[in-house]
């Protein structure tokens, strides 16, 4: 016979529950509380006090950071299946980031008690999250090589892969990155200056590497893209 749909079958596999049931993973749900995001809203602010905890279910967030000189700058899209903040909150911290939504956005949130009540019950979960604060530590580090090492072209070029690579879908004019993505925002995530970007992009979509409309990419020649963003 088959088994009755749960809510958690309603929800997208993740990392942080791997190794879990799907009864347990039930109880984590109901646990926890859903929030609707609409587009460009916020759901946190950087230096707000962390009290909840947010696991994306539909949707994408953009999390960003204030400079000392006080530009924005991306630090990282959160995407379906990825939690964010879980860290502020267990260590009873402010916010680091702010959390904006690039789209209509689904959360599940656990406030502290629960999401340590969770830990405690099930260290599946706390493994699993340490495991995912060194994966994104690792991308950090990168990040800061690049910008200490790289030229400001191969710089863009890394990040537009980063972001093909966690959000591309294949079309038939080459791979879409499925996040609104202005030239500014490309500039803030890749650590430059909008002018920059603009006269970069336009070069490549000469030489047939991408193609850019409105808060839309298509990288049309990855390969090319990679061994620039390898050779310079």
């Amino acid at each position: 016979m088959d088994r009755k749909p749960s809510i958690a079958d309603s929800l997208p596999k993740t990392d942080v529950f791997k190794g879990l049931t799907i009864e347990q993973y039930e109880e984590i749900v109901k646990s926890g509380f859903r929030k609707q995001v609409q587009p460009k809203s916020i759901l946190f602010y950087q230096d707000e006090p962390a009290k909840k905890c947010y696991l994306v279910n539909r949707g994408r967030l953009k999390l960003t950071k204030l400079n000392e000189q006080g530009k924005e700058v991306i630090i990282r899209y959160i995407g379906v299946g990825e939690l964010t903040a879980a860290v502020a909150v267990i260590k009873d911290r402010e916010y680091p980031v702010k959390a904006e939504s690039v789209e209509e956005t689904e959360v599940t949130g656990w406030d502290k008690p629960t999401i340590l009540g969770l830990m405690r019950k099930y260290p599946d979960i706390a493994i699993n999250i340490i495991g995912i604060i060194l994966e994104r530590l690792d991308d950090v580090q990168h990040r800061y090589l690049e910008l200490s090492t790289e030229h400001v072209d191969q710089r863009i070029a890394r990040s537009l892969l980063r972001l093909m690579r966690r959000a591309g879908s294949q079309t038939p004019d080459g791979i879409f990155i499925d996040i609104p993505l202005s030239r500014q925002n490309i500039a803030d995530y890749s650590g430059t200056t909008l002018y920059t970007v603009s006269r970069i992009l336009s070069a490549w979509e000469k030489i047939g590497w991408v193609q850019s409309g409105r808060e839309r990419i298509t990288v049309t020649d990855p390969h090319a893209l990679v061994m620039f963003a390898e050779n310079g």
